[in-house]
């Protein structure tokens, strides 16, 4: 380890920074962030520095830099753009032994900054020694996709309440059990869901009944998108990642599978047509079984929970049984799907609705307001319509829709191995059969569909490979 990794209380430290352009700026915003007393030497400023001096929030010595400008200083900064003025800043600091780091050249330092993320109280500092500072920044981002933006408040909640967990629990080891029961459970997750009132209501409970371990756990219903594991949501990944037991359909893609929790017990319980691995009431009941020995259980879903994907149904269940429980929405395949086909499902000048609907109703049958569906200026997207796709053509055209609209059948949407198949409402049952496209498949039905040659964007390498193959050839 090169450098030995600290924080630095700078609360009314006197700091100096030296330069007054862009870098400058972002150093003297850090150092007020974090309360010091900052002094700028500069004969230039850039405009919100200059405001920053105006109203008196830092001192400002309008010249070049002398040497005298840093004794007596906690930490200094040399941030001009010339090599000559930094290396002097850098010589007197360290003669005082004064804290010094110059901008871009780590061999005139005595300390680096790293890249920070801030949710404070809860600071997290990403350095590469100065090796890179560009991949300090890359990693920190990663690190603010995992990190709820409410941990700091988190931190300050738990900070509140060490008195309280002292007095209750007499050893290190109960209270230290107590406290990893309560943030891997509903306690952090309230938090993180904006509900702090109910948070601290709850470890109220845990702490009156000296709770520590979980007595119940709780279901994340988590939405999965239709492919694209770039398209799950931050909280997504991060419930993923913390679940101990995933119960997952035949929907999520394997690398979004790939994402989750690699501990954790993997239950298989997906659905085909006629061919249910597990029956509804059976993964409802499921769910309740798992959560009540104590588990946190990752209910993983192609698309978004709430349309056509159930998430009611077995929510009601948790809600009779006393199951806590979070829904993540996810990217619904008719989003995904159209938007990554270049089908906008809304367009001033092609359609100004557009209807979800099912093509395989509960009892098998494709019973559906087909009046209000055909109608002009409208876009329809049919999930699970491949079955029943000579029902829908036929319909379609019987109450009235032209049969020369537009339609496309889009195959496996957002993933490597997507395929558009466009035809129209009247050729939709042969496209089915000349293409042999096959589950997951999204049916779009409208004028919209008539933009997808102008405006697809997404080539998938699969099939761009191979078209570039059979041009070579």
């Amino acid at each position: 380890m090169k450098h030995f990794p600290v924080f630095l209380s700078l609360t009314d430290k006197q700091c100096v920074v030296v330069g007054g352009g862009d870098v400058a700026e972002r150093k003297v915003d850090s150092l007020l962030n974090a309360g010091a007393s900052v002094t700028v030497v500069s004969p230039q400023l850039t405009p919100q520095l200059a405001y920053l001096a105006k109203e008196s929030k830092i001192k400002h010595l309008d010249r070049e830099y002398q040497s005298e400008d840093i004794l007596g200083a906690f930490l200094v900064i040399a941030a001009t753009n010339n090599a000559a003025i930094n290396q002097a800043v850098a010589e007197v600091a360290n003669s005082q032994n004064i804290l010094v780091n110059v901008v871009d050249n780590t061999e005139l330092c005595n300390f680096i900054v790293p890249s920070v993320l801030d949710r404070s109280p809860v600071t997290v500092a990403v350095s590469t020694g100065g090796a890179s500072p560009v991949l300090a920044r890359q990693l920190r981002m990663k690190l603010e996709s995992m990190i709820p933006s409410s941990c700091g408040e988190l931190a300050a909640i738990t900070e509140e309440y060490r008195e309280k967990v002292k007095q209750k629990f007499s050893s290190s080891s109960e209270r230290k059990a107590f406290w990893e029961n309560a943030l891997k459970g509903t306690f952090s997750e309230l938090v993180y869901a904006g509900q702090a009132h109910e948070a601290r209501r709850l470890l109220d409970e845990l702490l009156e009944e000296k709770i520590t371990s979980a007595q119940i756990g709780e279901v994340y219903l988590v939405g999965a998108g239709p492919g694209d594991p770039d398209l799950l949501t931050f909280k997504a990944v991060r419930l993923m990642q913390r679940a101990d037991v995933m119960v997952y359909d035949r929907l999520v893609s394997q690398p979004i599978l790939d994402m989750a929790n690699k501990n954790a017990q993997r239950i298989y319980v997906g659905k085909e047509k006629d061919n249910h691995a597990v029956p509804q009431d059976k993964i409802n009941d499921l769910l309740v079984d798992l959560a009540k020995q104590g588990k946190r259980v990752l209910r993983l879903k192609g698309g978004d929970p709430f349309i056509f994907g159930r998430g009611g149904e077995e929510i009601e269940t948790l809600v009779e049984e006393g199951v806590p429980f979070q829904v993540v929405p996810g990217v619904t395949a008719a989003s995904g799907c159209s938007s990554y086909a270049g089908i906008p499902l809304t367009h001033r000048d092609y359609a100004q609705s557009v209807t979800f609907a099912t093509g395989h109703l509960k009892d098998g049958s494709i019973n559906l307001n087909w009046d209000q569906l055909a109608q002009p200026n409208h876009t329809i997207v049919f999930y699970m319509g491949l079955t029943g796709i000579h029902v829908i053509s036929e319909q379609l055209i019987a109450h009235g829709l032209p049969a020369d609209t537009s339609a496309a059948l889009v195959e496996q949407g957002t993933t490597r191995n997507q395929r558009v198949h466009i035809g129209t409402v009247e050729s939709l049952p042969q496209l089915v059969k000349d293409s042999g496209v096959r589950a997951p498949t999204l049916t779009i039905v409208g004028n919209v569909v008539e933009l997808h040659n102008k405006l697809h964007w997404f080539k998938p390498k699969k099939y761009q490979r191979e078209t570039e193959f059979s041009k070579n050839t």
